[in-house]
């Protein structure tokens, strides 16, 4: 056995010695929580000197978060109860966050903590990493919609770094736009789509396809291109590229204002982490979204087809029998469009459904539908409005918008319409009677000219009767 004495016979010089050697930091606080000693290792791991943290509040240094239940740690300390593998944040000199593993135990005769710091730091980025990597690839089978991903993404990254404001900004290539489909900030609200020439940092880290780290302390040069961003008054700013299949798809960026909280290239390696998981859940999404939009809507006009309808009106006319109020329906046929077809060909004719569609659906509001059943034939529901004279004024006001011409590759071409109007309850207490009124009327206008709207003739019994 080795003789500590030959080795230090000055005992007091030895210990402090092997105190400054060590890895691990040395605390001692008193009964009011303060810092009585620090050892040096509390400058690597905590970023400040040791005179620097002695007779301050130990609270004062912990993580806002976390400061609850350390408090009820170091109670639990101070009644006899000995904390072997206690953790906690820190917030470190630069603002930054340091995971701490604590050994902590009540001197009683010197009425004081003592606790050993280990920086486990490393060790949580890598748990938390993989950890993220697993909760994300579950969001991305399990959540409902896009809207319910990035929600769940942000909660996933807010375990990884500080995202108390934090948004999502997505690319559409075809539209050349930047959008905030998810933003979550405490002083500004969603921008406006913009074009990607904006100059925004969101664009910038689209144009790059490169990460950007802004810090307040730190400032790095932008291009001159860049401009006045989101967030204008943020201290620290970083984003990171959604890497899609075929490019950047959007952005995900955190915004801190104020210095408590800071970000460093170690936030930006851990965000790009999740941002490559996150990239391959939002373009599942997408084209899971796409699938949908695509098996219920119709490939030309990308109205709703027969099915959507079908299915919107039911549930429609469940919510009109417990509510009490009306709905209609609008049978729509173009009366003159096999004309067209046949003279100028469907190329024109595919353009005049597509340019009708667009005038019928600015007619209608947003509680209505309009939807393509097929060929130049149009369903219209009405489930907004509760009068029958407000239901003919609309046909009326649809039928005379498609009567204006429409320019169409350098023709001039006119069309005229034939609708016809069915209610409920009064023509119809299911969705099939309601269609097969509407149609009659819309049949019953053409017959008689075209050109026209008509309202159904036959009451609920009448209907009922002749079904029979």
């Amino acid at each position: 056995m080795t003789d500590l004495s030959k080795l230090a016979p000055n005992g007091q010089e030895f210990l402090s010695e092997v105190i400054e050697r060590m890895v691990d930091a040395i605390c001692v606080v008193d009964l009011d929580g303060r810092f009585i000693f620090v050892s040096a290792a509390a400058r690597r791991i905590f970023g400040y000197e040791p005179e620097e943290m002695t007779g301050r509040q130990m609270i004062d240094f912990v993580c806002p978060e976390d400061r609850e239940r350390t408090l009820a740690a170091a109670r639990d300390v101070i009644a006899g109860q000995s904390q072997a593998h206690f953790e906690n944040r820190y917030v470190r000199k630069d603002g930054t966050l340091v995971h701490i593993m604590w050994s902590a135990q009540w001197w009683e005769s010197g009425t004081m903590r003592v606790g050993v710091a280990r920086d486990v730091t490393e060790r949580k980025r890598a748990e938390s990493m993989q950890a993220a990597l697993y909760a994300v690839s579950e969001a991305a089978h399990t959540a409902a919609d896009l809207s319910d991903l990035f929600a769940r993404a942000h909660e996933i990254i807010a375990g990884l770094l500080p995202a108390s404001n934090f948004f999502v900004a997505l690319y559409d290539r075809r539209s050349g736009l930047l959008s905030f489909p998810y933003y979550v900030d405490a002083y500004h609200a969603p921008p406006a789509p913009r074009a990607l020439d904006s100059g925004t940092l969101s664009s910038e880290v689209i144009r790059t396809g490169k990460r950007l780290l802004l810090r307040s302390d730190a400032q790095a040069p932008l291009p001159t291109r860049v401009k006045v961003d989101m967030g204008t008054n943020s201290l620290d700013w970083l984003g990171v590229p959604l890497d899609g299949q075929g490019g950047p798809i959007g952005v995900l960026a955190v915004q801190s204002y104020t210095g408590d909280v800071r970000y460093t290239e170690q936030d930006a390696d851990l965000l790009q982490f999740v941002s490559v998981q996150v990239a391959s859940a939002i373009e599942r999404k997408q084209m899971e979204e796409r699938l949908r939009h695509i098996a219920w809507h119709d490939p030309l006009t990308d109205l709703p087809n027969r099915s959507l309808l079908h299915g919107h009106l039911q549930s429609s006319l469940v919510h009109a029998r417990r509510e009490g109020r009306h709905l209609s329906v609008l049978y729509l046929d173009l009366d003159t469009f096999k004309q067209v077809n046949d003279m100028l060909g469907h190329g024109i004719g595919d353009l005049l459904l597509q340019e009708a569609a667009l005038r019928m659906k600015k007619c209608v509001g947003s509680a209505d539908m309009v939807g393509r059943i097929g060929g130049d034939e149009f369903l219209i529901l009405l489930d907004g409005d509760t009068s029958a004279t407000g239901a003919v004024d609309t046909a009326e006001l649809i039928r005379s918008i498609l009567n204006q011409p429409f320019q169409l590759e350098g023709h001039r071409v006119r069309v005229s319409s034939s609708i016809g109007v069915a209610r409920y309850p009064e023509h119809g207490a299911d969705y099939k009677q309601l269609i097969r009124c509407a149609d009659d009327a819309m049949y019953t206008a053409k017959k008689t000219g075209g050109n026209r709207v008509c309202v159904c003739a036959n009451a609920l019994h009448d209907t009922a009767q002749r079904a029979a």
